[in-house]
């Protein structure tokens, strides 16, 4: 009997939500699985939205930083750059934070993409736009 209350009062008990990373709209915060790396700013994403609604195939531009292009002088420092994101990301579950604009929805920037931060969840949950910024492979976005 004892037991039972046990149990009972444990599936009673609320589940405390995890916290948003810094600086996200809880709003505006997706899980998300990374399937292509198409340079050192821009991913390639299934998002998922929640009650079995998903996104596929939807481009992320990492908001805020500035990677090396993968063509003319940059080329090398770009396919070190993508390589860096890859082995990172690519193929993992990520929380994907989009910016949203002034009207409410998530805020896409030149060639459709989204805007958007990246979280990993695998081991220590870090921001990957400041891991690409803190590593080199990046900068911050000078507008």
């Amino acid at each position: 009997m004892i037991r039972l209350l046990v149990i009972g009062a444990l599936l009673l008990t609320p589940t405390v939500a995890t916290a948003a990373p810094p600086g996200c709209n809880p709003l505006y915060i997706y899980k998300a699985t990374i399937t292509r790396v198409i340079d050192g700013d821009t991913v390639v994403a299934n998002i998922d939205l929640g009650f079995d609604t998903w996104r596929n195939n939807e481009r992320v531009r990492l908001h805020g930083i500035d990677a090396p292009e993968m063509r003319g002088d940059e080329r090398q420092a770009g396919l070190r750059a993508k390589a860096a994101l890859a082995g990172a990301i690519e193929g993992r579950r990520v929380i994907v934070c989009t910016i949203p604009d002034r009207n409410g929805r998530d805020r896409t920037g030149s060639f459709r993409r989204y805007l958007g931060r990246i979280f990993t969840v695998e081991g220590q949950p870090f921001s990957i736009n400041a891991w690409m910024v803190l590593r080199g492979f990046a900068k911050p976005y000078a507008r």
